[in-house]
């Protein structure tokens, strides 16, 4: 059974392993593979940011962050990323953390949760966005570098959320 919880300081490493082998990957992420430590974290744990670990058994097997996607008059649209470790995928971990940052997103107050960034070669994150009610809004043509397909499509995706209190 996954776990989802909020993610501390202890958690550093382990999240730094998942984003080391997500990102060297180099066909999910506009992140650079040799993108260093303090900045990964920086972004990763940024001060507007909720992050987020996903545990098995204890294990942490994946990592999710929220923030708003925009400053003021955009805040109340949320923004996310999800990493898996590579050992743990096809077994529900994305899945379970897309349906807790859709439920935190709405206790937070957002009113919608945009993606600005679906690599459209991402088939099983583009599959799960959509299962999770988001559509794709907009293409950005070849706006990603693939490490093995060369420039790709990136998809905007965007849901309205069902709001529990208004976001100022």
């Amino acid at each position: 059974m996954v776990k989802i919880r909020q993610a501390g300081p202890a958690d550093e490493e382990r999240i730094w392993d998942i984003f080391q082998t997500v990102v060297a990957s180099g066909d999910t992420y506009a992140f650079a593979p040799d993108t260093p430590r303090h900045e990964a974290m920086a972004y990763w744990f940024r001060g507007d940011t909720h992050t987020y670990v996903a545990e098995e058994e204890g294990d942490i097997v994946g990592t999710s962050m929220l923030r708003p996607n925009q400053p003021g008059l955009g805040a109340h649209v949320a923004n996310a990323a999800f990493m898996v470790a590579p050992s743990a995928r096809r077994r529900g971990v994305g899945r379970r953390m897309g349906e807790h940052c859709l439920e935190e997103a709405r206790r937070l107050g957002f009113r919608a949760m945009q993606f600005n960034f679906v690599v459209s070669t991402n088939v099983a994150a583009v599959r799960l966005w959509q299962k999770l009610g988001f559509q794709i809004v907009g293409t950005l043509p070849e706006a990603f570098r693939h490490a093995h397909l060369g420039f790709v499509d990136v998809y905007v995706m965007y849901r309205v959320l069902d709001v529990v209190s208004p976001r100022s």
